[in-house]
């Protein structure tokens, strides 16, 4: 490890993946040589953006690691694009698709040597209605499974299984999307049409074989008409990428719009229904610490 005497802040998401967070900083103070050098912040879900900034305008941290999910790491890096420190990363959401798609192990203690290690990458992100999209987004049926997941009490994959019962059920597919990008200008018809800057769901489905999150690029992927068994699929296994399944588009930029209001989610979070979406790319927007053996 690195950061002898390097400042250190860990945010906290206390509730993440339903998880005991205290014995996991218990290790991480443990496994920082100085202290002095470490300072812990935990989320409260109010005013959690005020208060990182003003901690990391008073202490400057040269290093952040996030114990949670990708909202989390998603509220630091909204909090601190304009610094761009480096960021460590500790997976203990309901899924942890970020941490995947980077190969962050699943074990606490070796993604706790992972993010305080020297081996680091700068990953772009996409700005999905100025809204910063790390990993995959998307339009249609399961943003609709994640907005009635929200509303269960059961966490975890068996709860998200429970909410695609009544939306399999009552979703009204397949929607219409007109897609406009640099090169393309089309109209399609699909159950889902996701912005994807990496390779997995995270469910740890690989639904972007030609993803990655430092090209200058984002794919759009339209998945056409499925049945539920290939639904499923889609969500927790590797998909077969024919063309008669889903429609690959690479690209910088692009505004999609919809004729009726459809269900949006960015990194897992639901953001309601929407009729238009413009996205475009943000190069190089994060330094992360990742496994130098991956």
């Amino acid at each position: 490890m690195t950061l002898t005497n390097k400042k250190i802040l860990v945010v906290v998401n206390p509730i993440s993946g339903d998880k005991d967070k205290e014995p996991i900083v218990k290790k991480i103070k443990e496994a920082v040589p100085n202290k002095n050098t470490l300072k812990i912040f935990k989320t409260t879900g109010e005013q959690d953006h005020q208060k990182i900034n003003e901690l990391y305008k008073d202490y400057r941290a040269d290093r952040i690691l996030v114990v949670g999910g990708d909202g989390t790491i998603k509220l630091v890096a909204e909090c601190l694009k304009d610094v761009q420190p480096i960021i460590g990363i500790i997976p203990c959401g309901s899924s942890n698709g970020l941490a995947k798609d980077l190969d962050i192990p699943k074990n606490i203690e070796e993604a706790i040597k992972v993010a305080l290690d020297s081996c680091i990458i700068e990953m772009d992100s996409i700005l999905i209605n100025d809204t910063i999209g790390l990993h995959i987004s998307d339009l249609g049926i399961n943003a609709e499974l994640i907005h009635n997941y929200s509303k269960t009490k059961v966490r975890g994959y068996f709860g998200y299984a429970l909410s695609s019962i009544p939306t399999l059920l009552n979703t009204d597919i397949p929607y219409t999307f007109e897609i406009k990008t640099e090169n393309e200008h089309k109209v399609v018809s699909g159950i889902m049409l996701a912005f994807a800057n990496s390779k997995k769901f995270g469910t740890g489905a690989l639904v972007n074989p030609k993803g990655k999150i430092n090209d200058g690029k984002f794919e759009i992927l339209v998945f056409k008409s499925l049945d539920v068994v290939s639904i499923f699929k889609t969500l927790f296994e590797e998909i077969k990428m024919d063309s008669d399944f889903v429609e690959v588009i690479q690209t910088k930029q692009a505004k999609v719009t919809m004729e009726k209001p459809v269900y949006f989610q960015i990194d897992g979070e639901p953001h309601g229904k929407t009729s238009e979406v413009t996205v475009k790319m943000s190069a190089n927007m994060l330094k992360i610490a990742v496994n130098s053996s991956s």
